[in-house]
Order: structure tokens, then sequence, then C-alpha cells
């Protein structure tokens, strides 16, 4: 009887240290169980929002933008500003894409936009990099975009690749640009994000798109890279350059995330409902300019809510205020029906600390349970979006499958609440060990993190008392090391050569 004990114990073992068979918590769960605003709240900071459009207006809007938001509805205001009726905003938010596909080059990598679906992705313009050596920062280069881009090609939790950090060995903005794509499209086969500085760089960076896609104008028919555009300059005018690039890219089909990015007490109000009735108005008039151009084309409604210290006019990411901000507006936006943009884990801190993985999981798991169709800036960022980091990409990762956990929940079923289980536990052995209840359960319903350490202090010690910091370096640096992928064919590498300024 004994040995049947020992045995059945060193099954349990062996079935606890195998890797799950099914992930329990993919990517795309469903979010919008915290709803940090009532009902008359959202309706509200909504008609503040349309009184602000209807009665203020936009300012500094460009010629060609007039001229179309005048034939579908808005009005002169006298002093150089433009109004947009409710009635307009309405019509543009009735007409508005409710959901549509970020394709990846690798269609098993497309993710939907839209709906309930949650999905962590990154952003940023990180001017500094975490080096992975000296653990100290320095200038960010292109090798570094680069890297990044392989390292997350490998975490399942990316949903989504945005440039994180800004080439600045690269001075001339087209070389730039151009070589920002380059990078994006060589490393990895998700959807991916950029920036353009003018509208004339859009169309030869389509070109290079198209020769990645297949041929001309397969890039258009199947666009698997979207443009991050900031038109709306607070508080409430338009920016003429990014309004340009809009126009530049609807022609070419490259979705778009129009992101407002207010700054609490600075260009919005410092009171949280004031900040996002003006932050709601501004990036409801980057609809209205879409709906102006061309009805219903894909946008991502990114209305991002960011707060500065107050007591310094510092930027701050990573506070309650910031979680709380993020959270209303991805549930004003879900209130409107549109695909949901904000930015969350945005730490302030410079070292991978405390108060990084504090700042982090606070926010970004805010963001997640209010439903944030995509949630940017979600990985690797550090030092109020100054900074990037390696190790950072690789524990937040695993941060993304925690939420992920929560966001899924629990079954409430017969077989899962196991009535017949607990008696035959109760009755029997007097625990659950080892129990084909909880072997299913065990497979099923529990995350198992590979970075997090849960041993006991002393086989820690034993191990070389390693922080989670040195474990996430090692495994960047084993990434980086081995994950050198080549999604570009010798003849399209060699085509993009010859038409284009590459420098790696």
């Amino acid at each position: 009887m004994a040995r049947r004990r020992g045995g059945g114990r060193e099954e349990r073992l062996a079935q606890r240290a195998a890797p799950p068979v099914v992930n329990p918590c993919p990517p795309g769960q469903v979010g919008g169980q915290y709803r940090p605003l009532t009902a008359p709240d959202l309706q509200r900071i909504h008609d503040a929002a349309l009184r602000l459009l209807a009665e203020l207006g936009m300012g500094e809007v460009p010629d060609r933008l007039r001229r179309d938001l005048l034939a579908v509805g808005a009005q002169e205001a006298g002093n150089g500003r433009l109004l947009m009726p409710r009635g307009l905003v309405e019509d543009a938010i009735d007409k508005a894409a409710k959901s549509f596909t970020l394709h990846g080059r690798d269609p098993d990598r497309s993710i939907e936009v839209g709906g309930d679906k949650v999905y962590f992705g990154t952003g940023g313009a990180a001017v500094q990099t975490l080096d992975l050596d000296s653990g100290l920062y320095r200038p960010s280069t292109l090798a570094d975009l680069h890297d990044f881009t392989r390292l997350q090609d490998t975490l399942a939790n990316v949903g989504w690749f945005t440039r994180c950090c800004v080439a600045t060995d690269v001075p001339d903005n087209y070389d730039l640009d151009v070589n920002t794509a380059y990078a994006l499209i060589r490393n990895t086969t998700k959807p991916v994000a950029t920036s353009f500085t003018l509208a004339e760089y859009v169309e030869p960076i389509v070109q290079m798109l198209d020769i990645a896609a297949g041929g001309e104008g397969a890039f258009a028919r199947r666009p698997f890279l979207k443009a991050h555009i900031s038109p709306i300059i607070s508080p409430m005018r338009y920016g003429e350059d990014a309004v340009d690039v809009v126009y530049e890219c609807i022609r070419h089909n490259i979705p778009i995330s129009c992101i407002t990015a207010a700054q609490a007490g600075a260009t919005a109000p410092a009171t949280l409902s004031g900040f996002l009735a003006q932050s709601l108005a501004e990036t409801l008039a980057s609809l209205v300019m879409v709906h102006a151009i061309r009805p219903g084309f894909p946008m991502v409604f990114s209305n991002w809510p960011l707060v500065i210290d107050l007591r310094t006019g510092a930027f701050s990411g990573g506070g309650g205020e910031t979680a709380w901000l993020n959270a209303a507006s991805a549930q004003l936006s879900n209130w409107l029906g549109l695909p949901s943009g904000v930015a969350a884990s945005m730490s302030d801190a410079k070292a991978i600390d405390a108060q990084y993985g504090v700042e982090k999981g606070l926010t970004s798991l805010a963001a997640a349970l209010a439903g944030g169709n995509l949630i940017y800036e979600s990985s690797g960022m550090t030092a109020a979006l100054l900074g990037a980091s390696f190790e950072g990409f690789v524990l937040d990762d695993e941060m993304h499958s925690h939420t992920y956990r929560v966001l899924r929940g629990a079954e409430v079923s017969e077989e899962a609440i196991g009535f017949d289980a607990i008696c035959d536990a109760v009755q029997g052995e007097g625990h659950f060990l080892g129990g084909g209840h909880t072997l299913a359960a065990m497979e099923r319903d529990y995350f198992y993190p590979g970075l997090a350490d849960r041993e006991e202090p002393r086989t820690w010690a034993e191990a070389g008392a390693e922080d989670a910091w040195t474990v996430a370096r090692r495994k960047a640096r084993e990434i980086l090391d081995t994950h050198h992928p080549e999604y570009l064919s010798t003849a399209q590498d060699r085509e993009i050569r010859e038409r284009f300024k590459i420098l790696t």
C-alpha cells in the first residue's frame, strides 16, 4: 500500500511538472467587467463632448479638410473655427466601422478589432533603450528596433507590433520612416504599425509593402500595416501635416489609429470627467474627419488619456489616475460601439523593479477589465515612455497571460463545481491531489508562469537567488541569440534594397 502511494506521488509530480496541453489564457479574451462610469456618467460626458463640437468646434482646419467637412454638414463659426452639429457626429458614429481585421502577413496571426475582445500590443517612440549589458539607458538605434521586432515575434501575447523606439542614429526623416517599415516587415509576420512623418512618404513605403506582399497593389487588397496618426492637437484643433497623412493613408487603404493624447491639467482639464469630455470630443473630431473623407473607413478610436504630475509638469504614465482614465475611455468607446484603443502599462520606473511591476500591473489590468480592444504601450515601455526594455518585453508578456486569465474568469457548471469529486475526496483519501477532477482542471484552468519563481526560499537561494530582471535578461538574450527570422525572400530583400536606402 505504501509503495502504491509513493508511485502515485511520483506520477503526480511528473504531471505537475509537465506544461499544459492547452493554453488556458490565450489573447482575445473578453473584457468589459470593470465599468468605472455609470450609465448617467456616460451620457453626461457624451453630451458634453457633442456640445463642445457643436458650440466651440475645431480650430486650424486645413483647407481641404474644411471643404470636405462642410460638404457633410459642418458649419462655419465665423471666427475661423468649424462647428460639428450633433447630427453630423451621430451620423459619423453610426456609419463608422464597428470591427475590422488587422491582418498579419501570416493569416494565422491576424486579429479582429472591435466588439469585446482584448488584445495587448505595443506603441511608443522611445528615444532610449535599456541596454542589456550595462543595465543603463542609451540612445535607441536602428539595430535596437530590429532586435525588438525579432524579440516580440516570439511573444504570444503581443497581438500586433508598433515600432516601440525611434532610431536616433537615422537623422533623415524619410530614411527613418523607410527603415522603420523595413525593420517591421523583415522581422515579423504579425500585424504591424508605424507612423509617417509626412504624407509624401506614404506612397513609396506602400511600394515597399507591395514587394513584401507579392506585387503591385497586393498590400492594399490585404493591408498588414496600420498607421498611427495624431491629427488632433489638444486643445480642440487639427494638425495639418497629420491630416495630410490621413488623406494619403485612406487613399492607399492603410487602416488608421487616430490617437488623441491630451494631458490632464496641461492641454485638457485637470478634473477627470472634464478631461474625458474634451478628449472624447477630440477623438470624435478625428472620426468625423474620416467620415468626411471615406465613411466607414477602418479607424481605431484611440482616445488615450495621459496624465502629468501637476507638481512638476512631468508626464506620468503609471498612476491610479491613468488606470482609471484609460479604463473609462475604453468604456466610453465601447459604449459608442467603436473599436477602442487605449494606452496602459506605461510605467514611470527606470529599472525593472517593484515600481515597474506595480504600475504596469495596475494600469494594464484596469484597461483590460474595462474592455479596451487594443491596449497600446503595454509591452516593454519604461521611464514614462522615454525608454524601452528587452527584459520588459519578456516580463510583460507573462504579465499579459495572467491578465488574460483574469478576463477568462471561471466556468460555473455541474462538471466544474464537481459535487461528486468533493464527496469522493472527503470520503476517500481526504485530499484532491491526483484525482481526475484535479488533473482535468490543471490542464484546463491554470496558467503556469515560465519566469516567475514559485520555489521555496532555500531552493531559490541554492539556485542563485536570481531576481526577475536577471531571469528576464537571460531569456531575452536567448531569444535574440537564436531567433533570426527570414520573412522576406532573397528576391524581395534584393528588390527593396535596390529601390530604397536600407541601412542595415
